[in-house]
């Protein structure tokens, strides 16, 4: 059966069950293997329960579906048949009240076709046995949340030390008690840390870094392919050409299903086989993209393998003994934290933005500046906020700086702001709220920011998910901006000499008078409003209901 048909539960070790002495579950017929493991737990009396599995279960039964002669018969063979074609993981069976004892057909015929068997004695109820295996399945789900959680930190405490890459991967090495390489753009490994594996997997480590490797060099006359079936590349879909079916690959979901081992071969649409041998070559047909990533399994010690970044040719490999719940998690954020590192290294964006704040930081003028951001002449200010009442954090700023297309992003206070040049134009965005400015030469970036939280607060007034300011001619522009800015000092400098009243002013004006509008827009009670409005004409000794009045002084408000 596809792997798809486990649950996202962590399997629970048969034996762990039979361990536990409050249950008094005794194995009685069956491989005592350890690595059996149940996902699940089911009940039927069904004389056929095939329709009714999908795979990993304790299947518990009490035997009313036994027919009184079905020791003389094969009754007892089609029900085990059909319960390990099914992929059940054990049978238990449960003495009394039906039976006093388990028959002894079904415990040679457990014997016969490899099943577990396990008796049920009276006191132990089926809910009970079902209870323990979700118990045990919450405690790995916690030692394996607890585990991944410890290694996010630590890996995420080493990418800021002073040596980046060498410090991820001694704390990736130490992890996964194995080891963990980074390969150059050449090939060449460039740093590594932890256990050195055997020649053997060391060479396939390296092989299986070229099958992820983009721009992949054409292998030498007469190499061979890989013939092994444990080895695997993951992608993000079938490659042109290639079926989805096609049983050497697999995609690569977006992470593991959580508790569930990397490798499940009791389970898996790919059966375990031979390690690939050491003369073997990666797939190098260039007119397939390389995979994300890659694994495979030499002389007992798992191989994986990862590209990096953008493209870049950087390389992440890892050698384990084996895989572990919440290795393939673990493994990822480091190649995340390297991705960051080596794609910053190689691209020199990251020098470039930094370059470019020293610059203004030491005096030099914005329109200095931009060509270190980029080649657009022109940007546009964004500034949003996530729908509801939370603020913003780091992440879901640096997410949204990538939705819109930009690493320009400024995550503090109430809202996110953002530098986009202007050929990105921004489209609304499902949990923002949007306001955008005009598209400006980077001297006017100041007057953009303002700009853009106008547009915002009046985006969030309106509940719109995004507007735009939309500079256009006006009657303000028919005279000169000195002698505008003039009078409107002259005639708002009443409310001026109090902050809060010239932009409850001018944000009220806008919405139209709306009190609750504008309360919402400015994050304030709607009684605030009316007593700041109420101030503003009586300073102002005006009647702020004469729409000629309000005019004059929209007219004066965009001049300061």
């Amino acid at each position: 059966m596809p792997d798809s048909t486990i649950p996202p539960t962590p399997p629970v070790p048969l034996s762990a069950l039979l361990a536990r002495e409050d249950l008094a579950l005794r194995r009685i017929a069956g491989p005592d293997d350890p690595g059996t493991v149940v996902h699940w737990v089911h009940t039927s009396e069904m004389a056929d329960p095939y329709p009714y599995l999908l795979g990993g279960e304790l299947l518990l039964t009490a035997g009313v579906h036994i027919p009184e002669a079905a020791g003389s018969g094969t009754y007892f063979d089609d029900y085990v048949s059909r319960i390990v074609a099914a992929g059940g993981a054990a049978l238990g069976f449960g003495v009394a009240p039906v039976h006093d004892t388990v028959p002894r057909a079904l415990v040679a015929a457990c014997e016969r076709y490899g099943l577990p068997l396990l008796e049920v004695p009276p006191q132990t109820t089926f809910s009970g046995v079902a209870r323990a295996v979700w118990q045990l399945m919450a405690r790995a789900r916690l030692s394996e949340l607890r585990r991944v959680t410890e290694a996010q930190q630590s890996l995420a405490s080493a990418a800021s030390r002073p040596d980046p890459v060498p410090s991820v991967l001694r704390q990736l090495a130490q992890r996964l008690g194995g080891r963990a390489v980074l390969y150059g753009p050449e090939g060449a490994e460039i740093a590594g840390a932890g256990r050195e594996p055997g020649g053997e997997a060391r060479a396939a480590l390296a092989r299986l870094a070229e099958v992820v490797r983009p721009d992949r060099p054409a292998p030498p006359a007469g190499a061979a392919s890989p013939t092994s079936s444990a080895s695997r590349a993951h992608s993000n879909g079938p490659r042109q050409g290639e079926s989805e079916a096609a049983p050497s690959r697999s995609a690569l979901p977006t992470g593991p299903r959580s508790g569930e081992p990397a490798a499940a071969p009791s389970r898996s649409a790919h059966r375990p086989g031979p390690a690939s041998p050491a003369g073997s070559q990666p797939p190098t047909d260039p007119s397939r993209p390389a995979p994300a990533s890659a694994t495979d399994t030499v002389s007992g010690t798992h191989l994986a393998a990862y590209a990096l970044g953008a493209g870049h040719g950087f390389v992440l490999g890892v050698a384990a003994p084996g895989r572990a719940p919440g290795d393939h998690t673990i493994v990822s954020v480091a190649a995340v934290l390297l991705s960051l590192l080596t794609g910053e290294q190689q691209s020199g964006t990251g020098a470039a933005r930094a370059s470019a704040l020293v610059r203004l930081l030491l005096g030099a003028a914005p329109e200095d500046v931009a060509p270190l951001l980029g080649d657009g002449r022109r940007w546009v200010v964004v500034h949003a906020r996530p729908d509801g009442e939370g603020v913003p954090d780091a992440v879901a700023a640096s997410a949204l700086g990538a939705a819109l297309g930009s690493a320009l992003v400024d995550p503090a206070g109430d809202a996110v702001r953002v530098l986009v040049p202007a050929d990105r134009a921004p489209d609304p965005l499902p949990g923002w709220t949007l306001g955008v400015s005009a598209a400006v030469d980077p001297e006017d970036w100041p007057a953009a920011d303002t700009q853009a939280a106008r547009a915002l607060a009046r985006a969030r007034a309106t509940r719109a998910p995004l507007l735009r300011h939309g500079p256009r001619p006006a009657l303000a522009d028919l005279l000169p901006p000195g002698e505008a800015a003039a009078h409107a000092r002259t005639l708002l400098a009443p409310v001026t000499a109090h902050p809060a009243l010239p932009e409850t002013l001018r944000t009220w004006l806008s919405l139209h008078g709306s009190w609750d509008r504008t309360a919402v827009a400015l994050s304030v009670h709607r009684n605030t409003v009316r007593q700041r409005i109420a101030r503003c004409a009586a300073l102002l000794e005006t009647d702020l209901d004469d729409p000629d009045v309000r005019m004059e002084l929209w007219f004066a408000l965009r001049h300061i």
